[in-house]
């Protein structure tokens, strides 16, 4: 979006070829052991993390698909932002049972560890290999995503998300082959979210929307995604927080973080997840906290080349400039975070200003940055996280 009119706008060439069957709606997850079946699954890997026991969504999945005739073979020791030793010893136990079908049955970071264990199974080597886009030249398995959150999106990226274990830096690991073939979206999976998983994920999803509207990489197609992925959690996020069982409300958390997700592959991500990777390697800041933090001074620093305007008329606002535009929109994120008791500065995770230096140079590297509207440095990077010291 820049400061011309949707009508004034040259349409930019663009390459769009979707790879995700998606099917949504309350139940779906019934669904589950057909589709393995259809793809050929008889013996199906299952990636998740123990917390999803609980809510019986792992016993639940596991029936589904023993009922249909697929064997489960399981890995649920998925930790919360997966390194590469998650994927290591994931891959040993697919490797072992000689899968061949992957379910990634949780939030992003099962769906992301699930990629990155396909990955390693189909094409060997390590996950350092992959880091970058297009580097697996061999082709993958067929994989199901069955997000239990609302945040990622991961289920409609080609890319996983995983941090190298001796640095903790993220790595983009992308792939048209590591596309998941079938994504299930089912909103009775993200009522079982405690509050707090609620909050840091859905703030996500939020950033994702908000920045890949405005990113270089945009086009017409991405656009449409952000623009109604924003209009779905602007409006489900307070109620969500408000009321956690309203499955309305969840499904559209549930969709929007999906069509925030399908955005991010056509349009990549911006300034403020570059900011956020090294918070979250240096504090162990949860990736959705670090993003509220920064996400209103990135909208700020973006206004002054990209026009956010299209985004907060959809909730109502009426700027009457593109500055304007980033100041409303800022206030409002501001609004909803606040409301949602996320932490609005970095003084408030015990934050070490004495390593801003060496965060902005970690932030300057990162691959989401190169893609914002307006061009980042070490210096305005450094910038940016001291006006985000205070709230």
């Amino acid at each position: 979006m820049d400061s011309t009119s949707f009508d004034e706008q040259v349409l930019k060439p663009f390459d769009y070829a979707p790879l995700t069957r998606v099917i949504y709606g309350a139940g779906t997850l019934s669904r589950l052991g057909e589709l393995c079946v259809a793809l050929g699954g008889k013996r199906i890997l299952v990636v998740t993390d123990r917390g999803l026991y609980s809510a019986g969504h792992v016993d639940r999945a596991r029936e589904i698909i023993s009922a249909a005739g697929g064997e489960v073979v399981l890995f649920d020791d998925v930790q919360p932002n997966p390194t590469t030793d998650d994927v290591d010893r994931g891959l040993e136990v697919a490797r072992g049972a000689e899968v061949d079908l992957i379910v990634g049955l949780g939030g992003g970071s099962s769906m992301d560890c699930a990629k990155g264990i396909n990955f390693l199974l189909t094409n060997g080597g390590r996950m350092q290999d992959y880091w970058g886009v297009g580097k697996a030249t061999k082709p993958m398995l067929p994989m199901i995503a069955v997000p239990t959150t609302a945040g990622t999106g991961s289920e409609a990226q080609s890319f996983a998300l995983i941090a190298d274990a001796q640095t903790h830096m993220k790595m983009a690991c992308g792939d048209k082959k590591a596309a998941c073939k079938v994504a299930i979206l089912d909103p009775e999976l993200t009522v079982s979210m405690p509050q707090q998983v609620t909050v840091v994920t859905g703030i996500d999803a939020l950033s994702h929307a908000v920045e890949t509207a405005v990113t270089t990489k945009r086009n017409i197609i991405s656009e449409t995604f952000s623009l109604r992925a924003f209009q779905l959690l602007s409006e489900a996020f307070p109620l969500v927080l408000n009321d956690p069982q309203d499955l309305e409300a969840r499904g559209k958390m549930l969709l929007g973080a999906h069509l925030a997700g399908a955005a991010i592959e056509n349009s990549m991500l911006g300034a403020t997840h570059a900011l956020a990777n090294p918070l979250s390697a240096h504090f162990e800041t949860i990736h959705g906290t670090a993003i509220g933090i920064m996400l209103p001074h990135v909208v700020r620093f973006n206004a002054t080349v990209a026009d956010y305007s299209e985004l907060v008329r959809s909730i109502g606002l009426q700027p009457t400039n593109a500055i304007e535009a980033g100041e409303l929109l800022s206030e409002h994120l501001t609004r909803l975070f606040r409301q949602a008791g996320a932490p609005l500065s970095l003084s408030s995770i015990h934050f070490d200003e004495t390593l801003i230096p060496q965060l902005a140079s970690e932030a300057a590297s990162q691959w989401t940055g190169q893609f914002n509207p307006r061009p980042v440095s070490v210096e305005s990077l450094q910038e940016l996280y001291q006006c985000a010291i205070q709230a």
